[in-house]
């Protein structure tokens, strides 16, 4: 007598999806995530090269799940399969910015959140504003040096960063941090792109250099005209993600920020 099948199996024709470094990254159309029988199923794809995964409550390795784009669902079970499991859930839209974030947070501490509120109108904004855009500027200054060569470039950045000594006020610090992306992204601008030598025939020719940071579209980063500003924008949409997460673990409110205006961020938490 066969056994019984309890637990369906995925069409062995489908692409797998297995989590990298801790993260699964789902795009294309008709993107579905849901729990069926204790599993997380996930599917992804366009038209019909689809990849899907089936993920148990036990050894599943999955701390992101990141979605790429709005066509598709995902139910309530997989958003409480994902808080049970204390896995993040990230949402962005296509051109790169963040919709949606979940993930565990730390319990609300009205102090802590009053002090972060209260920062702006004293000294504590401006020095965190000169810390964090100061690490920034030596990473660009490092890069500048030893990765792109330019040290004339990386010159001008570690005299923009060493002014950042004498700014006293956020506007000042932002100012610098202007100056400094400009002299950056100029480094860049010539940097050839690789691609596949099979595909170089059907690669326009102001896609094989970085080209400029700024989109004619846009006038900002926002939608990129060319693969590396969008792999940028990507990463960048990423990295905001993971600054959400981790102000929310901490218990700080992630729209109350000490260098940017404020404004209203989409985020959805539970608690660990």
């Amino acid at each position: 007598m066969a056994a019984t099948q309890t637990v369906p199996q995925l069409p062995q024709s489908h692409k797998s999806l297995l989590p990298h470094l801790g993260v699964i990254t789902l795009f294309g159309y008709g993107t579905s995530v849901r729990v069926e029988r204790g599993h997380l199923i996930l599917e992804d794809g366009i038209g019909s090269d689809r990849r899907c995964a089936r993920l148990p409550r036990v050894n599943h390795g999955l701390k992101r799940l990141v979605v790429i784009g709005s066509d598709g669902m995902v139910s309530f079970p997989a958003l409480r399969w994902l808080a049970d499991q204390n896995a993040s859930f990230v949402m962005l839209e296509r051109d790169g910015s963040v919709l949606a974030t979940t993930g565990p947070v730390r319990s609300s501490d009205a102090r802590l959140r009053r002090a972060q509120a209260l920062a702006i109108n004293n000294h504590t904004a401006l020095q965190l504003a000169v810390r964090l855009i100061g690490q920034k500027l030596a990473g660009q200054e490092g890069v500048a040096r030893e990765r792109l060569q330019e040290s004339t470039v990386a010159d001008d950045i570690a005299r923009f960063r060493d002014s950042l000594k004498s700014a006293e006020r956020v506007e000042t610090v932002l100012g610098i941090e202007a100056n400094a992306a400009s002299a950056y992204w100029s480094a860049w601008s010539k940097l050839p792109v690789l691609y596949p030598r099979t595909d170089l025939v059907r690669v326009p020719e102001h896609w094989q250099t970085f080209g400029a940071r700024m989109s004619p579209i846009t006038g900002s980063p926002r939608l990129a005209v060319n693969p590396p500003n969008a792999v940028l924008n990507y990463l960048y949409a990423m990295l905001e993600a993971e600054a959400r997460l981790a102000a929310s673990e901490l218990g700080l409110d992630p729209g109350l920020g000490v260098l940017h205006r404020d404004r209203q961020i989409v985020t959805a938490s539970h608690a660990t």
